[in-house]
């Protein structure tokens, strides 16, 4: 099977391209950072104006993966425009590119559970009426309604994955890298909200065997499937987890105000991805302590 990953640099992407590679996978990466080791299997996107027809033209892939894309709600806030061509924009060309010249070239996109917003109950299904609260969720669920458009006008195979809260090793943004440099500085501080927000986290291994049993079991008529661990955590309970693994005691609080775009509690039906064969390696625990591991190591390489 040769599959294709576009945003190969990301960090969802280029743990999906180690781990398919070690499975035996033919994989070839696309992405707009350039790559000096020169591999054939790499092609260089013009970040300013992407141009996919190059890619399809050149070689036939089975199976797209779109791991590219804006991921900042609060960016959104602030580059609403960037944010739609990085994450609506794009998935129109690639979805073009397939159209025109590989028509049974199947395509997995990377969603995000944004499109829930403050969802009206949980756990929440992938039937669920979306409650778009940022400029983030509402590309982010324009790009599913194009890879519907595709499918249902154009027969191209498509399916959607709704990730909920991501994070492992590669990820240097969001909550807990954020909580290890404020941690490392010594100093007191303060994080948004009450602590009473809640999420569903997947670490990033699990995350990936998700990503293979959807290319590998799904139906690809514009298919819909949540990507998480089906358990609601507490940000105030995995903050606490977070900074049991460091040796000083660390002092916070929380400032007692959401923050604009943000959902207030997230908890997923993941009864599609069980039925596909999903079980957890990761529990929160396992998944942080190899996070901060890693974390240890890159500071100190930057020091």
């Amino acid at each position: 099977m040769k599959i294709l990953i576009v945003g190969s640099k990301g960090f969802i992407g280029q743990n999906v391209s180690k781990y398919f590679e070690s499975q035996g996978y033919e994989v070839c990466n696309a992405d707009v950072v350039v790559d000096y080791v020169n591999s054939s299997n790499y092609f260089l996107i013009d970040a300013s104006n992407a141009d996919f027809n190059f890619i399809f033209e050149k070689t036939a892939f089975d199976v797209c993966i779109n791991c590219s894309g804006a991921a900042s709600v609060p960016d959104s806030l602030k580059n609403p425009l960037r944010d739609y061509y990085l994450n609506t924009v794009n998935v129109f060309k690639i979805l073009e590119a397939i159209k025109k010249l590989q028509p049974k070239c199947k395509f997995i996109n990377l969603s995000s559970a944004a499109v829930y917003g403050n969802p009206q109950q949980l756990p929440i299904k992938e039937t669920d009426i979306v409650n778009l609260v940022s400029p983030y969720g509402v590309h982010k669920y324009q790009a599913e309604q194009i890879c519907t458009e595709f499918y249902q006008f154009f027969g191209i195979q498509t399916c959607t994955l709704r990730i909920f809260s991501a994070y492992g090793e590669g990820l240097q943004k969001q909550l807990f890298w954020d909580l290890y440099h404020k941690a490392k500085s010594g100093k007191p501080f303060t994080l948004f909200g009450t602590g009473e927000e809640s999420r569903d986290f997947i670490y990033i291994k699990d995350l990936i065997k998700c990503i293979e049993l959807s290319m590998l079991h799904s139906h690809f008529k514009s298919d819909i499937i949540n990507i998480a661990n089906g358990e609601e955590i507490y940000i105030k309970d995995v903050v606490s987890t977070f900074f049991s693994f460091f040796n000083e005691k660390i002092n916070y609080i929380f400032a007692g105000e959401e923050r604009k775009g943000d959902p207030s509690n997230w908890f997923a039906d993941i009864s599609r991805l069980k039925a596909m064969g999903y079980i957890s390696e990761y529990s929160i625990y396992q998944g942080l302590e190899k996070y901060y591991k890693w974390l240890n190591i890159l500071n100190q390489n930057n020091e």
